[in-house]
């Protein structure tokens, strides 16, 4: 049986400013992520922004915005697998412009706003209660 490699599918992804980075360390907080990775990819070139969200579903991930998609190419190549914070970054373009590079090209378009989920009722009701019984 032969499996597709991991790797084709982000060769598929076009060259871009953004850089996606996952399997970072969820230990390290936002702040000094941010200025870490700030610190390793400036030798890059201009770095526009660093998007680095902890949200269950984002943490472990960052996204490291370049002025330029050399940058962002010679950034990717050389710091796939660097070690950081004890961990192999594994890195590739991001799949869409960031906003900053839309607004940049002109094409960008404001995303409606995310609800919450919902609360499933069992939450609203034991909310409830706590809240009688205080």
């Amino acid at each position: 049986m032969f499996i597709k490699p991991r790797i084709g599918k982000i060769m598929d992804i076009r060259p871009n400013n953004t850089i996606y980075i996952s399997n970072l360390n969820e230990k390290v907080k936002k702040d000094e992520l941010k200025k870490s990775l700030y610190a390793i990819f400036s030798q890059f070139g201009q770095i526009l922004d660093i998007v680095a969200i902890k949200t269950l579903k984002m943490r472990g991930q960052a996204f490291v915005i370049f002025k330029d998609i050399n940058s962002a190419t010679n950034a990717l190549r050389s710091m796939q697998g660097f070690p950081f914070y004890d961990k192999p970054m594994r890195i590739q373009y991001s799949k869409k412009d960031s906003d900053i590079i839309a607004k940049m090209k002109g094409t960008f378009v404001e995303r409606p706003k995310r609800k919450k989920e919902d609360e499933p009722e069992v939450k609203k009701k034991r909310k409830g209660q706590s809240q009688q019984a205080r």
